[in-house]
């Protein structure tokens, strides 16, 4: 088996078709342009039902229907994309894995490269360029860190990447026992950036070879309030003890500082923002910037940020 395809799935009948044509697609380009087999089920799609309340499960059946030898099915309740993110690993039979959203695609000729990279490379994590869509149509790109760049683990740290944009090699996952948090969201934030001190074996592509739609009903676009806004505390907490553990603190503490700067009083700060339940992360943020970084104001990579940007984090450090 060589690549197995982990797919959570909650509520997603609009996107889960779509998502999962665009897989047998890239599977068939996959073995058609290589001609090492005759057939393409040497990759399998694991479609992981998460407690879906809409016609999810239904749909799923239906795939299964039509492509058995390369779809399983299965359903876990626990809530949570870690925990199914997890179960799938411990269900797949790949030497890689990659981790898909319900609600994306991959690009036809995706597996091919990303296969193809990874074996020339011998690496233990491939990295490639992504698509953002939106819901109006327009367009970005979102890169890779590419190993060719100078000081490409500094990027690589500040990155901010979702588990979407890498291709695994799936017994360094296992083997060095990392695993996403469960019961929380913005486990992938505590996860991603600190992959790149397990292992120097690290390739990339810049290619755009995944879809990801900025899908407005996503678990971190809430319309309403949800506690877990502040599960973004124990996910920096969790990051930064990656780093301590391996020693690695004050080698990426600008690194870390600024990831941290980013996340607490941009990003989640517009949550923060939102509704009156949620404000006080704005005195969490300050709490935790002054426990890991009081001198965070100083950070060099802040202050290569247009000035608009940093009177925006100033002014959100003193909400």
């Amino acid at each position: 088996m060589k690549v197995s395809m982990i797919v959570p799935v909650y509520n997603a009948e609009k996107y889960i078709e779509r998502c999962v044509e665009s897989m047998i697609c890239a599977i068939k380009q996959y073995y058609n342009s290589e001609g090492v087999i005759s057939s393409h089920e040497n990759c399998e799609i694991l479609l992981v039902d998460n407690g879906s309340s809409d016609r999810s499960w239904e749909i799923l059946e239906q795939i299964r229907t039509k492509c058995p030898k390369i779809v399983q099915i299965m359903r876990y309740t626990e809530p949570g994309a870690a925990v199914v993110r997890n179960y799938g690993i411990r269900k797949a039979r790949g030497k890689y894995v990659w981790f898909i959203d319900a609600d994306d695609e991959i690009a036809r000729d995706a597996i091919l490269k990303l296969v193809n990279c990874a074996e020339k490379n011998a690496a233990d994590l491939v990295m490639m360029g992504a698509s953002r869509i939106y819901a109006d149509g327009h367009t970005d790109y979102l890169s890779a860190v590419k190993p060719s760049e100078p000081n490409f683990k500094s990027r690589f740290v500040r990155y901010g990447a979702g588990p979407w944009q890498f291709l695994i090699r799936r017994e360094w996952w296992v083997q060095n026992k990392i695993k996403f948090r469960e019961g929380m969201i913005h486990e992938d934030m505590e996860l991603i950036s600190s992959l790149i001190l397990y292992s120097p074996r690290f390739a990339a592509t810049d290619e755009p070879l995944y879809l990801y739609y900025q899908n407005d009903e996503s678990v971190l676009h809430k319309k309403v309030f949800d506690a877990h806004v502040f599960d973004i505390f124990p996910a920096l907490d969790g990051l930064y003890r990656k780093f301590r553990d391996h020693n690695a603190t004050e080698q990426y503490h600008d690194e870390l500082e600024w990831f941290f700067i980013w996340n607490l009083l941009i990003d989640a700060a517009k949550d923060f923002g939102k509704w009156p339940e949620a404000r006080a992360g704005f005195a969490r943020s300050r709490k935790m910037l002054r426990k890991y970084f009081p001198t965070w104001k100083k950070n060099r990579f802040l202050r290569q940020k247009p000035l608009k940007l940093r009177l925006r984090v100033v002014l959100n450090y003193c909400k």
